[in-house]
Parts: C-alpha cells; sequence; structure tokens
C-alpha cells in the first residue's frame, strides 16, 4: 500500500457541503453490506454497471473477501458511514495483460457531488501505480458523462466506445473505454 494511505487519511469535506470529515481507507469484511447497498442501487438505476442482478450480501462478501493486495478495494467514509467504494480488477485472463487493471468507483446517490469519487479514483490510482501496474483501462457505460469527465481530470483518454454491447433498461448500451498509462514507453 501506499504510504499515503498507511497513514490516516482524514480529510474536511468541499466548502458549502456537510462539515463531516472523509476518510479512504482499505474496505475489511464488515463494508460488504455497504458497498452491496450502494453498488445494488447502481444495478437498479443506471448504466453504471451491466449487472441486472442484485448482488446477494454471500456475493458480496465473497466478492470482498476475493480482493487483497492490488486488487483491494477502498471505500470512502464519513463519520463512520461508508458513502463509496472503488476498486481494481483484472483487466483479462491472459498473461501478457497482468500488468494491465480496470477500475470501478461507485459513490451512494446521497453523498454524490462531494468530491468523493475524486478522491477514491486518486487514492486507487496511487495504488495501481505503486503497485507495479502499466495501464488503467476504464469501461463506462450508458453516456455516463460525470464518470468520463472524472476520469479524463485524472489524465485518462478516450481510446474507443464499444457501441450497442449491452442491454439494459430496454435499449442497447454503449460502452466508452478510456486508459491512463503511466509510463508510456
Amino acid at each position: 500500500m501506499p504510504r499515503n494511505l498507511a497513514r490516516s487519511t482524514a480529510a474536511r469535506a468541499p466548502r458549502g457541503l456537510p462539515s463531516a470529515t472523509m476518510e479512504v481507507r482499505l474496505a475489511r469484511l464488515e463494508d460488504a453490506e455497504a458497498i452491496r447497498t450502494i453498488y445494488n442501487h447502481a444495478v437498479r438505476t443506471s448504466t453504471a454497471s451491466f449487472d441486472l442482478v442484485e448482488r446477494t450480501t454471500k456475493e458480496q462478501e465473497a466478492w470482498l473477501a476475493d480482493r487483497s493486495g492490488a486488487f483491494s478495494v477502498l471505500v470512502a467514509s464519513n463519520d463512520g458511514e461508508v458513502v463509496g467504494f472503488a476498486s481494481l480488477s483484472p483487466y483479462k485472463e491472459r498473461a501478457a495483460y497482468r500488468s494491465t487493471v480496470e477500475d470501478s468507483v461507485y459513490v451512494d446517490a446521497a453523498h454524490r457531488g462531494q468530491g468523493i469519487a475524486d478522491r477514491l479514483l486518486g487514492d486507487l490510482l496511487a495504488i495501481a501505480r505503486s503497485s507495479g501496474f502499466h495501464s488503467v483501462i476504464a469501461r463506462i457505460g450508458g453516456e455516463n458523462e460525470a464518470s468520463i469527465a472524472l476520469h479524463v481530470k485524472h489524465g485518462f483518454n478516450e481510446v474507443g466506445v464499444e457501441r450497442q454491447v449491452g442491454r439494459k433498461f430496454g435499449r442497447w448500451q454503449d460502452v466508452t473505454v478510456l486508459q491512463v498509462v503511466f509510463d508510456d514507453h
């Protein structure tokens, strides 16, 4: 884990928002239910996830238990309440892809617009870089302009659009693919 995450990472909320402190830390198994709640909301209401069926508690616990080392999950919490999470996942199974990972960032609907996704993605990229990954891929479904803008802010470039690769909410969905390369050589 990078040094900046090994110690407390508490920060004040942006001006004009609640004065609660935000902490970004590694997720623990007891965070599974909060992560599941945030994720399942995205499954039900958005194209941020192409899952069509919500995760069960057991599935979420298994997902979290499978994450460790460079593939750990970060959570953002305000006053002890998990309000967002981010993770790195293997990009592809074949050995040649091992230096590339895919990111995911989700924030509770009631806490969006407070800089939480920005902080999570920044810390997640620090972990990816310090873990020796060369490239991070973001696959953003269904016209999610806020997520695209967040990734561009963190140095990602659009590398393509997968047209009509998923079907959700009764219509075909595109996936915008963005990528950041740490040491481009």
